[in-house]
C-alpha cells in the first residue's frame, strides 16, 4: 500500500474525485500463490500466461464436409478417404479427388477448402459434384490462426472467468499464479444492533447491513468475515479495533461520522487513521469515510441499509478489485432510455435505483424511497447515475447505468457518472 498518501482531505468530496484519490493510495499487491484451474474463477492473474502451442495447432475443419482443392470446384470428384477427428493423415490426392472429411478433423496439406455436406450434389460413398461458388479457403481453420506459440494469452491483472479457463485448459496450463486475496472484515456497530439469530424486541433491529454487504462481496468473488457489531462505548471500540489490524480491508457501517455517539471515527483516529476524504456529493450514501490505519484500508459505510449497499456497490467493490490487483477495476457501464420525467437536486450524484427491460429503465416506486429502506433494492436490477449537473431528466433520455450483479469490468472510469 501507499506509504506517502498526502495530506488529509476534510472537504466533502464528490464521488468521481474521492474515488480517482482512493485508487491512487493503494499500490500493487506482490503476495501471490499458485492455484490449480479448479480454484482460479474470479483470481487475479499476477504475470502474463503466453501461448505453449498453437491454436488450433494443426489446420482443420470446422465443417463436416469434403475437402478438396479449390480448383476442382464446379466438379464430380472421387471420394479418396474419410477423415476422421484424431487421425493424422497423409496427403493422397490424386486427380479430381476429395476427402470426406468430419469437423475438427486434420487436413492434409494438400487441399485448401472444406465446402459443408449439406451445400453438395449426388452424393454417394463413393464420389460428390461440388458446386461452384463457395470461397477458396472456407471452413479452413488454419494452424494458429487463433493464437501461435509464445503469444500472450491473458494479461497480468487479468480476473480470471470461465472463458480464460477454458483457454488455459486448451493450452494444458492446469496451474497458474495468483494474487493473494484481500483478507476483509465487516464490522457493523450500535447499542440497538442485534444479530438474525437474537431476539430483538420493537426498540431493536436486526443487523441487515453486515450480512447484506458480506453477501454482495461474494457475487463478486470477495470473502469477508464478520467480527461482529461494536457497542458505543470508546474504550471497548479501540480494543476492538486493535485486534482488526491483521486484516487487508475493514469495513465498517455507521459510527464513522464526528457526532457524540460515533466512537469508531475517534478510534480509528486512536489508532493513527490518515481519512482521505469524509463525506461524499452523493445521494443516498452522504456519510461515507475513508483512508488508511497503518497498512489496513478503511472503508467506513452509512448506517442505513440501502445508503449502505448502494455506496459499497458503487464505490467500494472498484477498489476492491483494485486492492486485489486487478487491472480492470470500475463497473462496466450500459444505456437506457429512462420510463419517465424525473426531476432531482443538482450538486450531488443522485443514485437512482430501477429495473431495467428492453432497454427501458424505469425509477424503483419513482425513485420515492428512502436511504433505510431495504425493499425497494429487491426490486431493482441497476443503477443509474445522475451527475452534480443533472436537475431534470426527460422521459426517453438516455441514461448511464450498472447493473447488479454483472462482474464485467473496464480499465478506466471513462463514464460511469456522466450522461448522453
Amino acid at each position: 500500500m501507499n506509504g506517502e498518501r498526502g495530506e488529509r482531505v476534510k472537504d466533502i468530496m464528490s464521488l468521481e474525485a474521492a474515488l480517482k484519490l482512493a485508487m491512487e493510495s493503494i499500490d500493487q499487491r506482490t503476495d501471490h500463490e499458485t492455484v490449480l484451474l479448479s480454484e482460479a474463477l474470479g483470481r487475479v492473474l499476477t504475470s502474463e500466461v503466453t501461448a505453449r502451442k498453437n491454436l488450433p495447432s494443426f489446420d482443420n475443419s470446422a465443417m463436416d464436409g469434403f475437402a478438396f482443392r479449390h480448383e476442382d470446384a464446379g466438379k464430380t470428384l472421387r471420394i479418396a478417404r474419410r477423415i476422421f477427428a484424431g487421425e493424422v493423415p497423409e496427403a493422397i490426392l490424386g486427380t479430381q479427388e476429395c476427402y470426406k472429411i468430419m469437423t475438427g478433423a486434420q487436413l492434409p496439406s494438400d487441399v485448401d477448402t472444406v465446402i459443408p455436406i449439406e451445400m453438395c450434389e449426388h452424393v454417394t460413398d463413393a464420389q460428390v459434384f461440388i458446386p461452384e461458388g463457395i470461397a477458396q479457403g472456407s471452413n479452413f481453420r488454419k494452424k494458429g490462426e487463433e493464437v501461435c506459440k509464445g503469444e500472450v494469452l491473458i494479461e497480468s491483472g487479468t480476473i480470471l472467468e470461465a472463458s480464460h479457463i477454458a483457454l488455459l485448459s486448451a493450452q494444458g496450463i492446469m496451474a497458474v499464479e495468483v494474487f493473494a486475496k484481500p483478507k476483509i472484515v465487516i464490522v457493523s456497530s450500535g447499542n440497538e444492533i442485534k444479530e438474525p439469530w437474537e431476539e430483538a424486541n420493537e426498540d431493536e433491529i436486526y443487523n441487515a447491513n453486515a450480512f447484506g454487504i458480506k453477501a454482495l462481496l461474494q457475487s463478486y468473488g470477495f470473502e469477508a468475515s464478520y467480527a461482529g457489531a461494536i457497542g458505543d462505548d470508546f474504550e471497548s471500540t479501540v480494543a476492538f479495533i486493535e485486534k482488526l489490524k491483521k486484516y487487508d480491508v475493514i469495513i465498517t457501517t455507521g459510527g464513522i461520522s464526528k457526532g457524540d455517539a460515533d466512537f469508531i471515527y475517534k478510534a480509528f483516529m486512536h489508532h493513527g487513521f490518515e481519512t482521505l476524504f469524509q463525506g461524499l456529493k452523493i445521494k443516498p450514501g452522504h456519510p461515507v469515510t475513508m483512508g488508511w490505519m497503518g497498512r489496513t484500508f478503511v472503508m467506513g459505510m452509512p448506517g442505513n441499509p440501502l445508503a449502505t449497499m448502494l455506496t459499497t456497490h458503487t464505490i467500494g467493490i472498484p477498489l476492491l478489485y483494485k486492492i486485489a490487483g486487478a487491472n480492470a477495476c470500475y463497473h462496466a457501464v450500459s444505456y437506457a432510455k429512462i420510463s419517465q420525467d424525473m426531476k432531482v437536486r443538482p450538486g450531488r450524484v443522485n443514485m437512482v435505483i430501477g429495473e431495467v427491460e428492453s432497454g427501458i429503465f424505469t425509477p424503483t416506486r419513482n425513485n420515492k424511497i428512502g436511504s433505510g429502506m431495504i425493499t425497494p433494492l429487491c426490486e431493482s436490477s441497476a443503477v443509474l447515475y445522475l451527475d452534480e449537473t443533472v436537475e431534470e431528466v426527460v422521459k426517453d433520455t438516455w441514461v448511464c447505468m450498472v447493473r447488479y450483479g454483472e462482474r464485467a469490468r473496464e480499465k478506466e472510469n471513462h463514464t460511469l457518472y456522466r450522461n448522453i
